[in-house]
């Protein structure tokens, strides 16, 4: 599983499973905190889709932390003010990129995670759906 992919069932699924994962790395492993979470300001950028060209929709705060195992630094970077998130995040991915052992235990509880992700969306959407207005239009 890529990074990118784990990072998203991380933040868009129940946040139990990151700090599970963190504390897991935490107890067997000494790690070193780069960076304490905290906030900033990034830009968003938006592709238009008519020319096809990036423009900037503006700013969103988020939390940004930095943390060492083995020589490896891990990044968590998260929207919003989730100060344990970004921390978890960041001893997750470091911990990917020292390729501790534990992370080879992990691939199947995300992908039941994606799993329950998919899921809830899609119930949101039936449900959205089923509030939908049906607009005919009449020939005259």
């Amino acid at each position: 599983m890529n990074r990118r992919r784990r990072t998203e069932i991380l933040i868009q699924g129940n946040s139990d499973v990151a700090r599970e994962f963190a504390e897991s790395i935490i107890e067997r492993y000494p790690y070193r905190e780069i960076m304490s979470p905290r906030y900033g300001l990034t830009m968003i950028k938006m592709r238009e889709t008519a020319k096809n060209s990036l423009f900037h929709l503006g700013e969103v705060l988020v939390t940004e932390a930095k943390v060492e195992i083995h020589q490896q630094i891990g990044i968590g970077i998260v929207i919003g003010m989730k100060d344990e998130l970004a921390k978890h995040l960041a001893i997750i991915d470091s911990a990917y990129k020292a390729n501790v052992e534990e992370t080879n235990e992990w691939e199947e509880r995300l992908l039941e995670e994606e799993q329950l992700i998919f899921k809830t969306k899609v119930k949101k959407q039936t449900e959205l759906l089923k509030t939908r207005v049906q607009f005919e239009t009449m020939d005259i």
